[in-house]
Parts: C-alpha cells; sequence; structure tokens
C-alpha cells in the first residue's frame, strides 16, 4: 500500500478514481497519499473505514483545501467526531471549491459538528452538490444550523440527513428553510423518527417547492394522515417526481384505514408518475421562436 501510494504522483495523468477502503491510513500512507494529491488528478477518492479521526484527517484536509481537481470524497466509517473531525472538515468546505460529493456516512458528527460543516457551507456560494450524514447522531437541535444556511444555498441539490433522530420538532425548524431554498432535488429523510405531524409538515413544503424532484421518507411512522397530506399536496406540486414511502399498510387494524392507504399510496404514485411525464415533454417540446424575435437586430437582442 505504501508503495502505491508513492506511485500515484506518477499516475497522476490517466489514474481519476482510487479506492482505499477498509485499511489504515495514519502515519506514512496518509502522508504519501496527501503530497500525492497536490499534483494528482483524480476526481472520485474512496476512503471509508481507513481510521482518519484526528491528526491523519487534518494532514488529509491540509491538501485538499488546495486541490482543485477533487470532486467526489467518501469519508464513511471514519469515527468522525464533533469536535476536531469537524471542525477540519468545515475548513475544507470554506477553502475548497471544486469538491462536488461529500459522503460523511456512519460516523459521530453530531449536533455539534454539523455547526462546524455549516460554517463552510456558508462560504460557499457556488461548489458542494451533495451532502450526506446518514447515521450521524444528529437530533433536532442541529437543525437549526441547516435553518441558517439552506436559503442562501445555490449548488446544494441533494441533502441526505437518513438515520437521524430528527423527529417531527427537526421538520419543523427546517420547513422554511426548505421553502426558501432555491437548489435542492433531493432530500433524503428516511428513519428520522416523524410521524404524520412531520409528514404533514413536508407536505406543506412539497406545495411550495418547485425544484424538488426526489423525497425519500421511508421508514418513518406515517400512517393515512400524512399520506392524506401528500396527495393534497401532490395535486399542487408539479417537481417531484418520485416520493419514497413504505408501500406496506402500517399499524391500522381498521379494513377501511388499511384500504385507504392502499388508495393514497396509487394515488400518490400516479401523481408523481404524472409529473414525470409533463417534465420529459415539457423537455421535448421544441423552443417557439416570436417574429418579432426572428427580427430583433443584434443590438436590440444584447438589450
Amino acid at each position: 500500500m505504501k508503495d502505491y501510494l508513492v506511485e500515484l504522483p506518477l499516475m497522476s495523468e490517466c489514474l481519476r478514481r482510487l479506492d482505499a477502503c477498509n485499511i489504515s491510513l495514519q502515519d506514512y500512507p496518509v502522508q504519501a497519499l496527501s503530497k500525492a494529491l497536490h499534483t494528482s488528478r483524480l476526481t472520485v477518492l474512496h476512503l471509508e473505514n481507513t481510521c482518519l479521526s484526528g491528526r491523519p484527517l487534518f494532514t488529509l484536509v491540509g491538501s485538499l483545501k488546495k486541490n482543485t481537481v477533487l470532486q467526489e470524497l467518501y469519508l464513511c466509517d471514519n469515527e468522525l467526531n464533533s469536535y476536531q473531525d469537524s471542525m477540519q472538515l468545515g475548513l475544507l468546505l470554506k477553502y475548497n471549491r471544486t469538491l462536488q460529493t461529500l459522503d460523511l456516512s456512519n460516523n459521530t458528527i453530531s449536533d455539534s459538528g454539523l455547526e462546524e460543516l455549516c460554517d463552510g457551507l456558508r462560504a460557499q456560494k457556488y461548489g458542494l452538490r451533495a451532502l450526506v450524514l446518514c447515521n450521524n447522531q444528529i437530533t433536532h437541535r442541529g437543525m437549526t444550523h441547516l435553518e441558517s444556511v439552506l436559503p442562501m444555498s445555490r449548488s446544494l441539490e441533494m441533502l441526505d440527513l437518513g438515520r437521524n433522530n430528527l423527529e417531527n420538532q427537526g421538520i419543523h425548524i427546517l420547513k422554511e428553510a426548505l421553502i426558501s431554498n432555491r437548489s435542492l432535488t433531493q432530500l433524503i429523510l428516511a428513519s428520522v423518527g416523524i410521524t404524520c405531524e412531520g409528514a404533514v409538515l413536508l407536505a406543506e413544503f412539497l406545495a411550495e417547492s418547485r425544484l424538488l424532484q426526489t423525497l425519500d421518507v421511508r421508514h418513518n411512522h406515517v400512517l393515512t394522515g400524512g399520506l392524506m397530506a401528500f396527495a393534497l399536496a401532490l395535486r399542487i406540486n408539479r417537481s417531484l417526481l418520485q416520493l419514497e414511502l413504505d408501500h406496506n399498510p402500517k399499524e391500522e387494524t381498521d379494513e377501511f384505514l388499511m384500504e385507504t392507504q392502499r388508495s393514497l399510496l396509487s394515488r400518490i404514485s400516479d401523481l408523481c408518475v404524472a409529473n414525470s411525464v409533463a417534465t420529459s415533454q415539457a423537455e421535448l417540446r421544441p423552443v417557439t421562436l416570436s417574429p418579432a424575435s426572428l427580427t430583433a437586430t443584434p443590438a436590440q437582442t444584447a438589450d
């Protein structure tokens, strides 16, 4: 492994992706990798389960702050903490302008660490497109940090907050920020502990949204009331193409309510398909120029 990392600069003209997962990147290996990143042409770097917490991450971020090529960075399962590690990640986002995907799944970023990340995001006008924070011990308290950043974001298209204990209160905090946001097209909220109350809040957001295309709320406690709210919202919404829901009726003993859930799930699916068809037709529709535009002079066109 050491020899491979040392040779990385020599391969930089052809190597675009490196997977160095399930090994220890401490001391010499991470130093060699960081040095190589100064000259490599890597665009995708997978470092899952590589013991990066602490000084190794500090060393890596030192190189990546100046890197102008890397686009995707995967740091899952590294026991990254809410203190020094999150601070380093916040600095990475503050100074790096080319990174588009950052996957931090299965770490311990928590609420205080999310604050550091949001400080970094706040410094970006255009940059990161996908942020994955799945399973990071984040609660509704951390949503106050996202609440202040999302309305300003112009680049973040995908946000994954799945398997964090946000609960309904977290969605309460996020709702207005989501409505104000003008970039998100994918929002993952699977297994975040919401009930019908949270689903209603998300439905209110959907009714206002003109951009969101995918919403994942699987493995939550969403019953008939929440499904009804989603179905009503989709009568207004024209952007959502995929609403991920559990497809088995939940915790209803009454046959009528079970049938109602099945009917609502079918209706939601039909409405998403209708949006998808309408979107496809709009993309295929030829642009029609008006007679005035065809006869406009170059000066008029510039105006």
